[in-house]
């Protein structure tokens, strides 16, 4: 998981740099391929922003005032992915939370 990570970390640093750069373009072929990957072996990421916090799949790391009514009690922003493994949770998201 720490792999995907970092391409994730990479293509966001690389936002700015045009689409016809070359280690850009490679970058995200190998992005794509491994995502690919983890597709076919059945490992898919746990879907957090905006879902009600769940100590079965979040970690929380922080509390932040809510931006509105209805978000408190849910996930603000995700630190860092967590990961299924055949519905299994392999890594817990790590969350920030409103209150």
């Amino acid at each position: 998981m720490p792999v995907i990570d970092d391409f994730e970390r990479a293509l966001n640093l690389m936002k700015d740099v045009p689409d016809s750069d070359a280690g850009k373009t490679g970058t995200q072929l190998i992005y794509n391929k491994f995502t690919d990957f983890l597709k076919i072996n059945n490992i898919k990421e746990i879907e957090a922003v905006n879902q009600p916090f769940d100590v079965d799949l979040h970690e929380a790391i922080t509390k932040i005032p809510a931006p509105s009514e209805e978000m408190k009690g849910k996930v603000v922003d995700v630190v860092q992915k967590g990961y299924f493994l055949n519905d299994k949770v392999i890594r817990f998201a790590k969350v920030v939370i409103g209150e």
